[in-house]
């Protein structure tokens, strides 16, 4: 992402996962470690998306160390797709290496939002989580479960008002049997194209310490 990029070689269940990794900001206080989901692998996702650069840039300017990493079969990642089960192997296995223990952040986009929130889940119970960021989360076609409710005063939901791959009606749906507030960008699409900059604000503001 920058100069200071540091490339990473980790292990998952189908091999080498291919990951990067930035530091917090200077002059902030460091927070702990966020692992960023990038959106489907078969639609040209990959840790380098412009929305998964967004959210690391707020979470590195607001203290937070920031790991993007490619799913199974994208870049030098090995394996093949697995619609999402190998994909949430692949982020748990990121947390157990860059973040075995400390303050964790878990975030993601589209289908990267859908491995977080299973991540979230898996971990919610054993894991100090502090924060949590889905961007256009995938609900439609598959709706995940629920997330913890103690999760959810510590999770922001962002979805574009005029999205066309996750309809925000889904997201409604998915969203209201859980009163979990959502955050609709007026306009947006599904890639934020020209509202990068709102949306790493609204990052930024649920990351502000109380």
């Amino acid at each position: 992402m920058n100069s200071q990029t540091e490339k990473l070689s980790l292990h998952g269940g189908a091999g080498a996962i291919e990951a990067e990794r930035d530091a917090a900001a200077a002059g902030t206080q460091a927070r702990g470690v966020v692992v960023i989901a990038h959106p489907h692998p078969l639609f040209g996702g990959t840790m380098d998306n412009k929305v998964v650069q967004t959210l690391a840039r707020a979470f590195i300017a607001s203290g937070w160390t920031a790991v993007r990493f490619n799913f199974r079969g994208v870049g030098a990642s090995e394996g093949v797709h697995d619609e999402g089960r190998g994909e949430a192997d692949d982020m748990r296995a990121v947390i157990e290496q860059v973040a075995p223990h400390g303050a964790l952040a878990i975030a993601g986009f589209s289908f990267g939002a859908f491995v977080a929130m299973n991540a979230l889940s898996a971990l919610w119970e054993v894991r100090d989580i502090q924060r949590v960021a889905l961007v256009g989360a995938s609900v439609a076609r598959v709706p995940p479960g629920p997330l913890p409710e103690a999760a959810h005063e510590r999770t922001l939901v962002v979805h574009g008002e005029q999205d066309d791959t996750v309809p925000l009606a889904a997201m409604l749906d998915w969203a209201r049997p859980q009163s979990l507030p959502v955050t609709v960008v007026p306009g947006g699409g599904h890639f934020f194209h020209g509202q990068l900059p709102l949306l790493k604000q609204l990052v930024a503001r649920h990351l502000r310490v109380d």
